[in-house]
């Protein structure tokens, strides 16, 4: 039995005439009455009462009508779905995201995805990156956006991961307040006599910077101490202390004032392109690699290397932080 045969026997019931069902499907007679006979044969009963001039259903024929319309429906359903998912006009996509990443780069890529593909159901995992990979690597997710400073490392196997972009870490402030520095940057030893609004231990923010402080043989003036991203931003914007945050959470917050982070007093006293060490994080997209991605998340894939592109474009307010790898 196949979707042809009973396409043929559907139109010979409706219209109770081979001859005109054969030129509704555009067949010749012959090949649609050799359709209805082997799928006759391979039911084990006939389907029509065959008169001269007169065809009426069999017993056998009113049963499998209704279930052959069923099934064409079906058939028809499924067609229409793999459009739509072709088309991307349906679909899913489970991305996971740092939280830093999800008020910048991810915030940009679903605004540009969604105006690009309305139909397509967006779910957000909001993670470190080590519990990003480790979803990711269970399945749970399609793709994850994650940085070098915890995660990548674990990244093998069958996953695989594609470098977007290398980000500075830099300092804010409250614009309602003075500049931090006469300077085009702030060296480590500056930033440890600043009142610092820090994350939470768990942040991997945290971490980088605690290590480049004991790296460098200091130790920072913590003025508040455990907060998540949104509080530590605001926390600064009424003038608690200073913060050291990825630059592209600078994206629409005009009350923050930033400058960059040097890891030596001369890269502070250099030009603002100076060549000197900053403290960087690495953010890559992985993806498992034994696993072929769906319309949809290739066309998220693709979503987040063309913001990528445009945040590191030469008219890119962020270019000067962030930059294409």
């Amino acid at each position: 039995m196949n979707l042809e045969q009973l396409q043929s026997f559907v139109e010979v019931a409706r219209l109770g005439h081979f001859t005109r069902a054969a030129e509704q499907l555009h067949l010749a007679q012959p090949s649609l009455s050799r359709q209805i006979a082997t799928l006759e044969h391979d039911l084990g009963a006939e389907l029509f009462h065959r008169a001269r001039g007169h065809i009426r259903l069999t017993a056998a024929g009113e049963t499998l009508l209704p279930l052959a319309r069923r099934m064409l429906a079906d058939a028809d359903s499924a067609r229409r779905k793999m459009a739509e998912l072709s088309g991307l006009q349906r679909g899913r996509v489970r991305l996971g995201a740092t939280p830093t990443l999800c008020i910048s780069l991810v915030a940009e890529v679903l605004s540009a995805f969604r105006a690009a593909h309305p139909g397509i159901d967006l779910h957000i995992v909001e993670r470190g990156s080590r519990g990003l990979v480790e979803e990711l690597a269970g399945g749970a997710l399609d793709m994850a956006i994650i940085t070098a400073t915890d995660g990548l490392a674990a990244v093998a196997g069958s996953l695989q991961h594609t470098p977007l972009l290398a980000e500075e870490l830099v300092v804010v402030s409250s614009a309602a307040n003075p500049p931090v520095s006469r300077h085009p940057a702030i060296n480590l030893a500056e930033l440890s006599k600043l009142p610092l609004v820090a994350f939470h231990e768990s942040y991997d923010l945290r971490v980088t910077t605690d290590a480049a402080f004991r790296a460098a043989g200091l130790e920072p003036t913590v003025a508040v101490e455990g907060a998540e991203m949104d509080a530590v931003l605001r926390f600064v914007e009424r003038g608690l202390g200073v913060a050291v945050v990825p630059a592209m959470v600078l994206l629409d917050r005009p009350s923050l004032r930033s400058v960059r982070l040097a890891e030596s007093p001369a890269a502070a006293l250099a030009g603002p392109l100076s060549a000197e060490p900053q403290l960087l994080r690495t953010i890559s997209l992985a993806h498992r690699s034994d696993v072929n991605p769906t319309p949809a998340a290739h066309a998220m894939q693709a979503m987040i290397i063309s913001v990528a592109d445009e945040l590191t474009s030469d008219g890119s307010a962020l270019a000067r932080w962030v930059t294409r790898v």
